[in-house]
This record gives structure tokens, C-alpha cells and sequence, in this order.
């Protein structure tokens, strides 16, 4: 009896014990909510979807990188690279990289070989959606092992910003690409960053291992989970089960103000904010008029957009440079929302009854419900606007095909305007183009002002550059900037990130080889 009660007590703590360890493991655990069924592309030069890069921002280094939590080009530091210069002119740039960087899953040694095929590949429209970022780019060299050399046609404002780690600047393994070939590459991708890829499971999950030869320190974490979760509704429960330790949260004010009450958790609502521009084709009848497009302008209500999302959360455009970008014309002439005004431009141009406009768009939430609003405002000025939604990796396929007449896109980039610019309105990023990326209006009144900006070393006359590109480019009602939305996230509070966050520009809370759970 006596040996039975032993025994039953050793067993109980026996088991204690392992419950015990078993909560102690999972502390090395982090899980990560999502919202989205799929990651898109695993390829950081073609992924431009806010949940890839969120995702694979951890996997990838750049040369420089911004300091974890900001976002302004202020906070630049070094990265693969432990330094660099650039000639008097800007046009020369000389990265000295560090020895001993090791590619994820046996791939060799990061060298300078690696940086130039990098940089190369990510020039290359057929391998990257942001090859125009690189149009200045007069050759790539690897004068030795650990240095890269950058020429330019013309020295750029945003140099630094191309070859950090960001879009087409993350670095990836010149051997794990010639070995997989792009398309094996893009499902499993290979980096130097502190957690390496190590599954995917498209509507369900990814998952990251630790990179223990990350080469500021074995990470904290041992594995990062990020669940897929397109339902608000889900994904807010789950984390308030205890099954999320991070959530990209609702995009609205009311859930967000939730979050802030509720205890053991911070809630964060972070630069830099998605601008939500709505881009008109300008070839497809009726756009193609610009009476018509001055009247989708005056119908919209910035206003009443902020309302809808949240003044905490949100704010209104001011221009088609986001607010708060080196730049930005903060006074740009946006036609003030007058309904009755744009009932008169669509009779003026021959539309007394109306008309019809189509759009493909994204079942994400925080944007579909952004464009359900604008869809109700247009009505009120006799525009109807149909929608079809489409899964969010699908909607980014389509609208580059040129396939939609209305195009709301939600994005935030390096803060610097030639950048926004260069994307979205250079008619060299006309979508359908051979250099295609974003511009999905067609826009191409301020071509002259955007590439004279690049190169003109006088930074009062560059900006007074890019001021008349934005006012010619609103003039031309190209398209239409509407609201900002800030980053909403939400950790738990026994989450040390390991930094202030201030911002994300990947567009979610970056975790290091230092972050860890406090208790």
C-alpha cells in the first residue's frame, strides 16, 4: 500500500515534472497569426505581399539593414556588410562584407559572388517584381572575395535603400539557386538570417528553425511558427487562447482599442502606414476620360474613410507620396470630396446615368472591407463599382496582367519619394510593360521630373522635383491616394522583441537573435 502511494507520487511528480519541461520547451517557441491564407511566392524578390514579407523577413539578410524598429533611412547600419563608401559623385559604391557568414542549410559561405548574383537577379524582370528599383545600376562587381562594387548610371537618392533588407536588397545563395533552379528556390527558400526555412503548408502554416551560425549569435527561439488565418474572427481567438503569442490584428479601431484593454497584452499601431491608392487605368473607357476620373475623385470622402477605419489607426492621404516620406508634397491639389460636383463632371462627359467600373480584388479583410466603403461612396455619385474577389496571391497575379480597370493597392516602401514614385508612375513600371511592376494606371505625365530627381545633386531642387511630379500626377487624377492604415499588431506582454518598435518596414515586428519570452 505504502509502495503504491510512493509509486503514484513519484508518477504524479513524474509527470508534473514533464508537464513542466514541456511548458519550459515551448517557451522557445514563438507563434505568429497571420493574416492570410498564403504567404504568396517564397522568393523575396517576388514576393510583395504584406504577409510574405512579415514571414521572410527573419530568413534574409540585405547588405545594410535599418536598425529593428525604425524606418526612417536615418537608422541605416550595417548588415552583411561591415562597411562601405561612396565616390564624391554617388555613382561608385564599395560594400565590405563579413567573413564567414554561413548560407542556411550547408550552402557554403556568404561571399561578395553571392551579393553581385543577388543584386543581379534581383535587376531581372523575370526574377523580381522590383527590377526597376535597379534602372540605375551600370554593373554589379566582385573586385575580390568580400567586396562588392556598385556602379551607377546616375547616382540615386535611394541607394542604400535597394540593397538593404528589403524587397529585391535581401541577399540570397548564389549556389542554392543554381543548384534548386528558381522555381524549388521559391518553395524553399535559402538565406543567411537568424531562422532558416524549414516547411510550408499553404492555408495552414510556415515554419522557421533556428539559425545557430547566425553570425551575431544563436538565436533565443528554436522555432517560429507563423499559422495562416484569414478570418479577423479566428485569428482574435485563437490569440486569446493562448495559441498566438503575436497577431497582425484587425485593421480597425474598435478591435484595436479592445487590444489595448486587454491585459497582458500591447498593442501596437506602428509606422510606416499602407497608403490605400485607388489606381485608374487610364487606357480602359471610360477612364480614359478625365472628367470621369475628376468625378471618381470628388466622390471619394477621405474623411469618412478615416472615420470608417479609425482616427487612432488611421489618416488621410495627402498626396501620392505617403506622409512623412522624404519629399512628400504635404500640400498636394487632391480634388476635395463634392458628390454633386462629380455628377456633373460624368454628365459633362457624356455619362448622365452613370457608370460602370470593374475591379479584381483581395478577400483580405482589412482591405476588402477599405474598398466595400469606397464601393458605397461611388454610389452615391451614380458610379457602381463591381467587385470580384480573389484569394490575396491571386490579386496580386491579376492585377499585374493589366486584367483590372480599378486597381486598390496598399503599400508602404523605403521613405523616400523617388521611390513611390518610380513604382507606381513611371510609365517604365507600367504594368504589362517589359519593365513592368506597379503602375497600374499607365501614368506618365511626370516621367521628366522623376528621372531628372534621380540625379540631381542639389537635394532643395530634387525635392522641388518631386513636388511637381506629384502635382502634375494628381492633376492628371492618375490615381487617387485615400487613406493611411497603420501596422496593427499585438504581442504579449512575456514577448521581449529585444527592441523599441517603432516600425516595421518589412511590415511586422522583425524577430532577432535575441528576442525572447520573460516568463
Amino acid at each position: 500500500m505504502i509502495r503504491r502511494t510512493l509509486l503514484a507520487g513519484c508518477m504524479g511528480l513524474a509527470l508534473m515534472t514533464g508537464i513542466a519541461g514541456q511548458a519550459l520547451a515551448q517557451k522557445t517557441t514563438l507563434t505568429v497569426g497571420l493574416a492570410s491564407a498564403d504567404t504568396g511566392v517564397l522568393d523575396p524578390h517576388m514576393n510583395s505581399a504584406t504577409p510574405g514579407k512579415s514571414f521572410m523577413q527573419q530568413i534574409f539578410n540585405g547588405l545594410v539593414r535599418l536598425k529593428p524598429g525604425e524606418i526612417s533611412p536615418e537608422f541605416i547600419e550595417p548588415d552583411l556588410a561591415e562597411s562601405w563608401t561612396a565616390s564624391p559623385d554617388g555613382k561608385v559604391w564599395t560594400f565590405n562584407l563579413r567573413k564567414g557568414v554561413q548560407c542556411h542549410h550547408n550552402f557554403g559561405e556568404f561571399t561578395a559572388e553571392d551579393a553581385v548574383f543577388s543584386l543581379k537577379r534581383a535587376a531581372t524582370r523575370e526574377t523580381s517584381t522590383f527590377s526597376s528599383d535597379y534602372a540605375a545600376f551600370e554593373s554589379v562587381e566582385a573586385p575580390d572575395k568580400y567586396t562588392v562594387k556598385i556602379t551607377l548610371k546616375n547616382a540615386i537618392p535611394s541607394l542604400l535603400g535597394v540593397v538593404m533588407n528589403y524587397h529585391g536588397g535581401q541577399m540570397i545563395c548564389k549556389a542554392a539557386v543554381e543548384q534548386m533552379g528558381n522555381e524549388a528556390f521559391r518553395r524553399r527558400p535559402i538565406g543567411t538570417g537568424p531562422f532558416a526555412f524549414a516547411e510550408y503548408v499553404p492555408q495552414q502554416y510556415g515554419k522557421l528553425v533556428a539559425n545557430d551560425l547566425y553570425f551575431r549569435g544563436k538565436p533565443n527561439f528554436r522555432e517560429i511558427t507563423y499559422r495562416l488565418i484569414p478570418s479577423d474572427a479566428a485569428r482574435d481567438l485563437a490569440f486569446q487562447a493562448g495559441e498566438l503569442d503575436m497577431l497582425y490584428a484587425r485593421q480597425d479601431q474598435t478591435a484595436f482599442s479592445r487590444l489595448k484593454a486587454t491585459p497582458g497584452v500591447k498593442a501596437l499601431a506602428m509606422n510606416p502606414a499602407e497608403m490605400s491608392v485607388i489606381h485608374l487605368n487610364m487606357t480602359m473607357p471610360p477612364l480614359d476620360n478625365i472628367k470621369v476620373r475628376q468625378a471618381i475623385a470628388h466622390a471619394l470622402d477621405r474623411d469618412g474613410i478615416q472615420q470608417f477605419r479609425g482616427r487612432e489607426v488611421s489618416r488621410q492621404a495627402v498626396s501620392v507620396v505617403p506622409s512623412g516620406y522624404v519629399g512628400t508634397l504635404a500640400n498636394a491639389p487632391l480634388l476635395p470630396h463634392n458628390v454633386q460636383k462629380a455628377r456633373e463632371l460624368l454628365a459633362e462627359a457624356g455619362f448622365p446615368n452613370g457608370i460602370t467600373l470593374k475591379t479584381i480584388h483581395t478577400t483580405l479583410p482589412g482591405m476588402m472591407t477599405f474598398m466595400e466603403a469606397v464601393q458605397a461612396q461611388l454610389r452615391r455619385a451614380g458610379i457602381t463599382l463591381e467587385i470580384t474577389p480573389v484569394e490575396h496571391a491571386t490579386f496580386h497575379q491579376q492585377i499585374r496582367q493589366n486584367l483590372s480597370q480599378v486597381v486598390h493597392f496598399q503599400a508602404a516602401r523605403f521613405p523616400v519619394a523617388d521611390v513611390y514614385l518610380s513604382q507606381f508612375f513611371h510609365s517604365r513600371a507600367t504594368v504589362g510593360s517589359p519593365t513592368g511592376v506597379t503602375n497600374f494606371s499607365h501614368c506618365k505625365v511626370a516621367d521628366a521630373e522623376i528621372d531628372a530627381a534621380r540625379s540631381e545633386p542639389d537635394k532643395a531642387k530634387q525635392i522641388a522635383l518631386w513636388h511637381e511630379a506629384q502635382r502634375k500626377i494628381v492633376t492628371e487624377v492618375c490615381a487617387i491616394p485615400v487613406n493611411e492604415q497603420l501596422q496593427l499588431w499585438a504581442i504579449k506582454d512575456s514577448l521581449d522583441l529585444g527592441y523599441e518598435i517603432k516600425g516595421a518596414l518589412n511590415l511586422g515586428p522583425a524577430v532577432l537573435e535575441t528576442s525572447k519570452f520573460t516568463k
